[in-house]
């Protein structure tokens, strides 16, 4: 199955693709990734006492902060009017996983907001714990779930 190429027009040149004619509908991307580390950065981070301090509320604001800035980092991205952005974290074994939620009315989705602000997050904790283990590794970023559009609902395989 042959798809054409949506940022490239017919002469190969990039270009932004025109969303004005597509019609508006709520729009959701969940995205996530995680950062392996230490066990001693792990419970430093769980109990709140990193060297630089609150890690995982920074990083949430960290990703909410790039998720409203994605037009700015990704060429082809419109710059949305955002109605939420959340991101949650959770412990796994010599780990946090970083989980965000993007939502919007609009005529084009959330996908890439949602993947930002993941990795900024992910990001954030790595700047916030460095100190404590510089061999943390990010990994595993990627779009769980998009709601809207022409498209409609996608789920990643796999998951429950």
């Amino acid at each position: 199955m042959s798809k054409s190429l949506t940022h490239i027009d017919s002469d190969g040149t990039a270009r932004m693709v025109d969303v004005g004619p597509k019609a508006e509908t709520q729009r959701l991307a969940v995205a996530s990734g995680r950062i392996t580390m230490t066990a001693e950065a792990l419970a430093a981070i769980r109990a709140g006492n990193a060297p630089k301090g609150d890690v995982l509320g920074t990083a949430r604001v960290a990703g909410i902060m790039a998720a409203k800035k994605t037009a700015d980092l990704i060429p082809m991205c419109h710059p949305l009017m955002i109605d939420a952005v959340n991101l949650d974290f959770a412990f796994e074994e010599n780990a946090v996983r970083a989980t965000a939620t993007a939502s919007l009315t609009g005529r084009t989705g959330v996908e890439m907001e949602a993947i930002t602000a993941t990795s900024i997050a992910l990001l954030t904790i790595y700047d916030m714990a460095k100190a404590l283990d510089k061999g943390m590794v990010i990994s595993n970023i990627r779009l769980i779930e998009k709601r809207g559009g022409k498209s409609g609902h996608w789920k990643a395989e796999g998951l429950d």
